[in-house]
């Protein structure tokens, strides 16, 4: 069985300020192509967003050039960590949903930069460049 292709036009966007709406957001991405959509998932509990969302664009190469600019760019403040969203099975619908979403807090608390969370990849292996901060620069 062939798994889900990776859909090459819908963006996941972590680091979201809670002051981030989805108008906030489309403004933020149109400079860089069509959208078709966006989308930011709310915490049925709170009524807030997780701090991520998702953004989807008529063409792929759009959506590669809103990768390119926005990855690690800021929006209110906040830096963005901007990649490909990752095609989600049922089983990990059931409460797994976005791992990002952990990780992210994990390494708040762990005081760990937001680049850091760049360098976890899919197959699991760690990059030697996750080294806990120091001291700011």
């Amino acid at each position: 069985k062939m798994a889900p292709k990776q859909d090459k036009r819908t963006l996941y966007v972590g680091g979201l300020d809670e002051e981030v709406n989805v108008d906030t957001l489309r403004a933020a991405f149109i400079p860089f192509g069509e959208l078709v959509d966006v989308n930011i998932p709310l915490d049925n509990e709170t009524g807030k967003h997780r701090g991520f969302g998702f953004v989807e664009y008529e063409f792929p190469d759009d959506a590669a050039e809103a990768i390119f600019n926005m990855n690690n760019g800021e929006l209110n403040g906040r830096v963005l960590s901007v990649n490909l969203a990752k095609p989600i099975s049922a089983a990990e619908r059931t409460g797994k949903a976005v791992w990002h979403a952990e990780a992210d807090s994990y390494f708040e608390k762990e005081g760990w930069t937001e680049d850091s969370t760049q360098l976890i990849k899919d197959d699991g292996k760690e990059d030697e460049g996750m080294m806990p901060q120091t001291e700011s620069k």
